[in-house]
């Protein structure tokens, strides 16, 4: 049995805590947050020992692995001080995305975690569905031939406004990943944003990416996107290749083959059973515990945190190349 603690319990600390409750092979021994009603609430409802810093919480003990859920500045500037005392004691953790907006913190964690081997995973849950898993035995199998392209949308409605660039920083760590999931490492980034009516941020984003295989890659990015319903669609990933094509709607909702040449389609709605977004946090638990429990070399597990650390270094770039009006090497 793994004895997990959760780190900042806002809504998606609480999300992380109720996956793992759901998971047998595991329990919440702990729960902490610099807030203390929320950390006292969180105890009782998941009756574990509730702790109001990271530094009590492991002198206290009893802890196998943790979810480090904080927030701060850009949703990813609390997550540095809480991952790196729990990585310094050992403990293996799965951190929220972003990994860390500060490139030279996100590496130093991932350097830290690599150096001592300790896992360290981020939670990257758009890549933890069947849809996503199937498409990629799809592609390796060589069912699409030579992977040319992929085209990823990811819009939202959000009026929250924080940085100028809060919106990819926040919000594309997923979209970059899913993209690199399937297309490797990118070498080259050339951005433009736009503000939408009324913003004080660069709510918008189209993104060309240059993959090191030579994949093309192109991502629209929006907090002023998605209608009521969610009928303009939230996300969705096209694989193109010289063979066929493979679409993935809603992260998990539908998935599509089409071949090149031909009239048949193949698709699958809610492949796996997975109904909604929601799920692929249960999703991505379920594989972080089942990698601590099969001890998983670090460098081996997915959705690891240097790959959250890849995909900020394409967002640093993304801005980087809009702000010289230029082309970036990664």
């Amino acid at each position: 049995m793994i004895r997990v603690a959760v780190v900042g319990m806002g809504n998606i600390g609480n999300t992380h805590a109720r996956c793992y409750r759901q998971n047998s092979k595991c329990i919440v021994s702990a729960v902490c947050d610099v807030v203390k009603e929320r950390a006292d609430k969180a105890g009782q409802e998941f009756q574990c020992r509730a702790f109001y810093n990271v530094q009590d919480m492991i002198v206290a003990g009893g802890i196998d692995a943790a979810s480090v859920a904080t927030a701060g500045y850009e949703n990813g500037g609390d997550h540095y001080d809480p991952t790196m005392h729990l990585l310094r004691a050992g403990i293996p953790v799965l951190g929220e995305k972003p990994i860390s907006n500060d490139l030279g913190r996100a590496s130093e964690m991932v350097g830290y975690a690599n150096e001592r081997r300790i896992a360290y995973a981020i939670n990257l849950n758009h890549r933890f569905t069947p849809s996503a898993r199937r498409a990629k035995e799809w592609l390796d199998s060589g069912r699409c031939g030579e992977l040319n392209m992929i085209n990823m949308t990811l819009w939202i409605n959000n009026p929250n406004e924080s940085s100028a660039h809060f919106h990819i920083r926040a919000l594309h760590p997923h979209s970059l990943d899913v993209m690199r999931y399937f297309g490797g490492g990118v070498e080259k980034v050339h951005a433009f944003f736009k503000k939408g009516a009324g913003r004080t941020i660069w709510s918008n984003v189209q993104i060309n990416l240059l993959f090191a295989n030579g994949v093309l890659g192109h991502l629209v990015g929006s907090y002023d996107g998605g209608g009521p319903g969610h009928q303009w669609g939230l996300e969705e990933c096209q694989l193109i290749g010289q063979s066929g094509r493979i679409i993935i709607g809603n992260a998990c909702e539908t998935l599509c083959f089409q071949a090149r040449n031909g009239i048949e389609t193949e698709q699958f709605h809610h492949l796996g059973g997975m109904k909604t977004f929601a799920e692929t946090f249960q999703s991505r638990i379920d594989a972080w515990i089942s990698d601590l429990i099969n001890h998983t070399a670090p460098n081996e597990i997915d959705g690891k945190a240097r790959d959250a650390l890849d995909a900020q270094r394409i967002i640093e770039a993304a801005i980087e190349s809009w702000e010289n009006d230029t082309v970036i090497n990664v």
